[in-house]
């Protein structure tokens, strides 16, 4: 058969209506191809779509295609509801150990960034990579790997609570008096310490099986679990530490046994729950088989997010002992600041977590667009949250921190501190939520630099200050707070010049 190419190049040299008839034929001739390469992609989408369908809950499939603000709103707010809830734990427990006196509060401000560690490694680092790689998983529709997922988070969370008790047991009475505890303090953190990485095992196992659910996209129930844990845990602390309802007053000691009662039986209702659950995936003993690839999955975003907290922890140690030099009440008003700023972290979560979730399973599906979209919605979300409170604190701080102190000095570090620092707290938050979101993106390169960048700016600028200024502890507080800004905006430039598209790509999307 002639093809039509040639038959009009034997014309073409006739007539110049020819050459317009070869151009119109070329132009058919694409736009049959174009109409067949639509008609091969309508297949495949349309098998895709089909496969999807059998594989993927309804839950998954309303997080790859709800309206953005809309589903992040509902699935941050339970977050966001049970953070708020158990953040007043944190904050029950400085009212109760206030009582005690500044030699307590001075002692929980030195293992404060311990349980910060802890907490942020177990349910940050480790809990966002495993929401991330659920996440992703059921985005690709292989609820196979995502049931294996699960053993393997359960068995790094057992992993991760016996090297931070091995490293206490080694140098943490050095690192305590490293930050300036001595005599009573020393000795009251110590106990402290000891209870909180013994029992570390039952608050890892909190942090990574809430991940689960999140990672499932089911926020609502470890929400719900999380705030009835703290309804449990606040009068338990407060007869702990202070002795009530036949039980002996501990002191921060009674804290410590308070939080590992509530994990334990919190992490043991939640596990019965994903056994016997209606979720897309489940607790099963047939999909107990470990392979490298998954630890690799997990390890891979996990790892470099452990830097997060680490660096953090880091920071409020070389600055607590920064703050250590100007005498115990200054230490003590410095912990109830940090305290407070350590509340940002629960309540951003509370976004981020969605974020994870969210980003995650957009990811796995090849809709980095989207993921793009919910990160900046959520973000700007984080920060106007966490700018609010800030300002709200700076501004009125006679409203609460005399339910803390009633020492003049800790009283005023505590308010030069949060006028220093709380109107930054929305460059924290966004930069917080970003980070969340890019665990779920699997791109961790960013986040790392950032963190480095924000520890370099902390710590180098507190001791610039302090050595060519006369601003004595404030010094300090500017540091931080300059930290917190460029933490935000160089979270926001990475996601803006593309970290996550680089990532979509990287998973082969």
């Amino acid at each position: 058969m002639v093809s039509p190419f040639f038959l009009f190049s034997l014309t073409l040299l006739t007539s110049s209506v020819t050459v317009l008839q070869q151009r119109l034929a070329r132009q058919h001739k694409l736009q049959f191809f174009r109409a067949v390469a639509c008609i091969f992609k309508a297949m495949a989408l349309k098998k895709q779509v089909t496969n999807l369908g059998t594989v993927m809950d309804d839950r998954s499939k309303q997080m790859l295609t709800g309206p953005p603000i809309p589903l992040l709103v509902k699935m941050s707010a339970p977050n966001s509801l049970a953070f708020l809830i158990h953040a007043s734990v944190s904050m029950a427990e400085i009212w109760f150990i206030g009582r005690l006196g500044s030699l307590s509060l001075a002692a929980v401000a030195l293992v404060f960034p311990l349980l910060m560690l802890t907490q942020t490694l177990s349910g940050g680092a480790m809990g966002g990579a495993v929401a991330s790689a659920i996440a992703r998983a059921l985005g690709a529709g292989d609820l196979a790997r995502a049931e294996n997922l699960i053993w393997h988070a359960i068995a790094l969370a057992g992993a991760g609570s016996l090297l931070l008790l091995a490293l206490f047991l080694l140098v943490g009475d050095r690192f305590l008096g490293f930050m300036g505890g001595t005599g009573e303090i020393l000795e009251q953190a110590i106990g402290y310490s000891l209870i909180l990485f013994t029992g570390g095992i039952c608050l890892w196992l909190v942090g990574v099986i809430s991940a689960v659910f999140r990672g499932m996209g089911n926020m609502r129930f470890p929400a719900a679990m999380m705030a009835l844990s703290a309804i449990l845990q606040i009068p338990l602390s407060g007869a702990m530490i202070l002795g009530a309802f036949g039980l002996p007053g501990l002191g921060i000691s009674g804290a410590a046994i308070s939080a590992i009662v509530s994990a334990l039986l919190l992490s043991a209702v939640m596990l019965l729950h994903l056994a016997s659950g209606s979720g897309a995936i489940r607790l099963r003993l047939s999909a107990l088989r470990f392979r490298k690839e998954l630890f690799d999955d997990i390890l891979g975003v996990a790892l470099p997010g452990s830097i997060s907290p680490v660096l953090t922890v880091l920071t409020i140690v070389l600055l607590t002992a920064f703050v250590g030099r100007f005498g115990e009440e200054a230490l003590a008003g410095y912990g109830i600041g940090s305290r407070i700023e350590f509340l940002m972290i629960p309540l951003v979560f509370g976004i981020g977590a969605a974020m994870t979730s969210l980003v995650g399973i957009g990811i796995g599906a090849g809709d980095v667009q989207r993921a793009e979209t919910i990160g900046w919605v959520g973000g700007f979300g984080a920060a106007l949250m966490a700018g609010i409170i800030g300002l709200v604190l700076a501004l009125f701080p006679n409203a609460w921190i005399p339910y803390f102190t009633s020492d003049p000095v800790v009283y005023d570090t505590a308010q030069r501190y949060i006028q220093v620092v709380g109107p930054c707290f929305s460059f924290y938050g966004i930069g917080l939520v970003l980070y969340f979101g890019s665990q779920g993106a699997s791109a961790m390169r960013w986040p790392v630099i950032t963190l480095c960048l924000r520890f370099v700016v902390a710590i180098g600028g507190a001791l610039m200050l302090m050595s060519y200024t006369d601003l004595a502890v404030q010094s300090v507080f500017y540091a931080a707070a300059a930290s917190m800004l460029v933490y935000g905006a160089t979270m926001m430039g990475a996601l803006k010049l593309g970290a996550w598209r680089v990532s979509g790509v990287a998973n082969g999307n």
